[in-house]
């Protein structure tokens, strides 16, 4: 039984700098920077995020846990609309693991179309089987369950808030 999510990819970004720092671009260049579940120096906002991969008419879904192929400064590929500036293997511009190769039954350097999507938007499959690092598995790691639980208690303290108003009117 893996310990990870076998269904993985690298795209060619980094947004760390190190442990303890972010590259000064991120929070200006990844859409979900202000969702992110840590918000912590030097923690990543992209390792575990999910992409939707079509090859032909086979749909997979993924979780981003690596970085390159070749490069890790690529922010205009991976979150824009520019070609990849890696010009190996083709001019790859994303790495899939063995089980999503198998799962879509594609041969090595095939050309793919792959997206940023919501874990809430994912079906359940075998990506959703395996892995410590997986939300399907350890719902601490649903990065929609926070916002949720978060927009809750906002909820509640408007709530709260407005009947002790209501109560101080009486």
């Amino acid at each position: 039984m893996p310990k990870l999510n076998p269904f993985y990819v690298a795209l060619p970004y980094n947004d760390c700098l190190n442990y303890k720092t972010h590259c000064p671009h991120a929070k200006r260049v990844i859409p979900w920077w202000l969702q992110r579940a840590d918000k912590r120096p030097g923690k990543s906002a992209c390792k575990g995020r999910w992409l939707q991969i079509v090859y032909g008419k086979k749909v997979c879904y993924a979780q981003w846990e690596d970085c390159g192929p070749f490069t890790t400064d690529d922010w205009p590929y991976v979150f824009g609309n520019q070609r990849p500036k890696n010009t190996a293997n083709k001019a790859a511009g994303l790495d899939v693991s063995p089980a999503v190769r198998d799962y879509l039954g594609m041969p090595s350097m095939a050309k793919v179309h792959w997206r940023f999507i919501d874990f809430s938007n994912i079906p359940k499959g075998p990506w959703s089987q395996y892995g410590g690092n997986n939300p399907f598995l350890n719902k601490d790691l649903d990065p929609t369950l926070r916002a949720r639980q978060a927009h809750l208690k906002y909820l509640r303290k408007l709530r709260d808030e407005a009947y002790a108003r209501k109560k101080d009117w009486r």
